[in-house]
């Protein structure tokens, strides 16, 4: 498997693609955000380590260029450890955030785990109804009306829809769109597929998007 580390300090970028190596990835490495988002779009890789504070562009910068055009993994790592930069981090689309300094075998987990969710669900475009999801392009469009949504509402309806007629939990959803252990006195979820259906549904006659009461969440065409 393929990692870009984008890393502007050079012995943390020597011990990560070291350390990475070892375990049999192969390790790319950008010394900054303009050469990390060249690279992040022009090659195919599997997991993207990007720091916050990089030059040339800064990691959140980075992060939103890419998901403008791909929804590869990507697993920040870097010294901004408020609660506040964890958060920005993760709805600007991150799949994960660890924080510098950091225990090499907690990287090596944390990067099994995000590998083993792999590419956001599906890059081939999807269709349900006159709804149509097209993940390489993060373009989403219900008839001629093309729908603009942020990172983390495109990532869940992306998620929704490579499971079209199944019912999600909550639970599911938050693992796939937030990589969080969910708690059931949140409602994150909820908040979020709110939002979602006032975009996608709301405005439209055919309702795709069903709350299974006590159950969880299901996007497929209604039947005639």
């Amino acid at each position: 498997m393929r990692i870009l580390s984008v890393e502007d300090e050079p012995k943390t970028a020597s011990y990560v693609r070291s350390g990475l190596s070892e375990h049999g990835f192969i390790v790319d490495v950008a010394k900054d955000g303009v050469d990390g988002c060249h690279l992040a779009l022009s090659f195919d890789y599997d997991l993207i380590l990007l720091d916050v504070m990089i030059p040339g562009a800064d990691g959140w910068t980075v992060l939103a260029e890419i998901r403008r055009k791909k929804l590869t993994p990507v697993l920040f790592l870097t010294a901004r450890s408020n609660v506040a930069d964890r958060v920005k981090g993760l709805e600007l689309g991150a799949d994960d955030y660890l924080i510098k300094p950091f225990a090499f075998s907690e990287l090596l987990a944390r990067v099994r785990s995000v590998l083993r969710r792999g590419v956001r669900q599906s890059d081939e475009s999807m269709k349900i109804a006159d709804l149509e999801v097209d993940p390489r392009r993060h373009w989403t469009c219900r008839g001629d009306k093309t729908i603009e949504l942020t990172a983390r509402e495109f990532a869940l309806l992306n998620y929704l829809v490579s499971h079209a007629g199944e019912v999600l939990s909550r639970t599911l959803i938050a693992e796939h769109v937030w990589n969080l252990n969910f708690d059931s006195d949140s409602n994150v979820v909820d908040v979020a597929i709110r939002r979602l259906r006032a975009k996608i549904d709301d405005p439209f006659e055919k309702k795709l998007l069903r709350t299974i009461r006590g159950v969880g969440y299901v996007i497929e065409e209604p039947a005639e």
